[in-house]
């Protein structure tokens, strides 16, 4: 096939992939910003959030959390062997990762209980509604668009965005010096696991999707992969600021300012 798309260079660097797939990176580029640099990480990195605004994060973060391996499956079932090297190698890749997600839920449990959120906390889900919209688009792409859409919603884009925010948050040590010696390893396991080890997995992920396109896929498929890409950074960014609100709870003319800014 003349189309196949085989990397020969670096994982980690876009130029190793297809024209289309740098563009992608950069059409996107903007909407990933405003996530991995937003306010929320900057203040959690230097411990200046409320316990308020970081319990209403822990919770509203738990389904896409405890999902993740149950999102990774679903597009596990859409794969078939030997039908295409792309889907070959996203079954391989899907298989071996999901076991690592389902540690995933136990690393957040952890930082929650850390916050005094338990586990009857996180399943009850009494955080605001908007919260709950990332976890639902995380299922409607894993559940109804095709293999490659949804991997790139999921694996490309949050695993990317995830690893980015993780790193900031861990970068001077003030949030980890937080936590009582004794509960800080376990409380710090999740962000640390991000900030550190996921870094490959977004392009890993990235190299099954331009596998399973090749170095020339349609107009319209490529709109569809910015859209799906995009669309869960903007919904992360929507969480963000949602939990953010919290914080300027006694200055509501900021709330306005900034819910403003974002429907803008």
């Amino acid at each position: 096939m003349i189309d196949t798309f085989n990397r020969t260079g670096p994982l980690m660097e876009a130029a190793s992939y297809p024209a289309w797939a740098q563009q992608l990176i950069q059409a996107c580029s903007e909407s990933k910003r405003r996530v991995v640099e937003h306010e929320l990480y900057h203040r959690m990195r230097d411990n200046q959030l409320s316990a308020r605004t970081m319990r209403q994060y822990l919770i509203g973060g738990w389904p896409v959390v405890e999902q993740f391996a149950l999102y990774m499956a679903q597009n596990l079932t859409k794969t078939r062997f030997a039908r295409h090297p792309g889907e070959d190698m996203a079954r391989r890749w899907l298989m071996r990762n999901i076991r690592v997600e389902l540690n995933h839920a136990d690393y957040w449990l952890h930082w929650s209980r850390a916050h005094g959120v338990s586990l009857e906390d996180l399943q009850a889900q009494q955080v605001p509604a908007e919260l709950h919209a990332l976890s639902h688009w995380c299922w409607h792409t894993s559940s109804s668009d095709s293999l490659i859409v949804a991997i790139a919603a999921t694996n490309y884009a949050i695993e990317g965005a995830t690893g980015e925010w993780s790193a900031l948050v861990c970068s001077n040590g003030i949030y980890a010096a937080s936590f009582a010696d004794e509960e800080r390893k376990r409380a710090m396991k999740w962000l640390k696991m991000h900030a550190q080890y996921d870094d490959a997995h977004p392009w890993e992920a990235l190299e099954i999707i331009c596998t399973l396109a090749g170095h020339n896929p349609s107009k319209a498929l490529q709109e569809e992969l910015r859209q799906a890409v995009c669309k869960s950074y903007d919904y992360m960014y929507l969480f963000l600021e949602r939990c953010l609100q919290l914080e300027f709870v006694h200055t509501p003319s900021i709330v306005r300012g900034r819910m403003a800014m974002a429907e803008g």
